[in-house]
């Protein structure tokens, strides 16, 4: 698949990245959702997704903006707590 070659490229050029596909379950009209993490978490130390990595990871994904409905976007969480 050829947004699996995208991750794969991403995660090669981004040492520490993390990327994941989510496709919805019951999909009509189908939804994916992709995730990236990158270990460490402080975007200033270099870790975590900072705006150039962000930027990297739209940049990769522009060839498919035809493809879908709507808008890309980003959203941006921390983790509160782990258990």
């Amino acid at each position: 698949m050829a947004v699996d070659a995208m991750r794969r490229s991403l995660a090669q050029s981004w040492p520490g990245l993390q990327a994941r596909l989510l496709i919805r379950a019951d999909g009509e009209p189908q939804t994916w959702m992709e995730t990236y993490a990158r270990d460490g978490g402080d975007a200033a130390a270099g870790c975590g997704i900072d705006r150039e990595l962000e930027a990297a990871i739209a940049a990769a994904a522009q060839p498919w903006s035809a493809l879908i409905e709507g808008e890309r976007h980003a959203e941006a969480f921390e983790l509160a707590h782990e258990l």
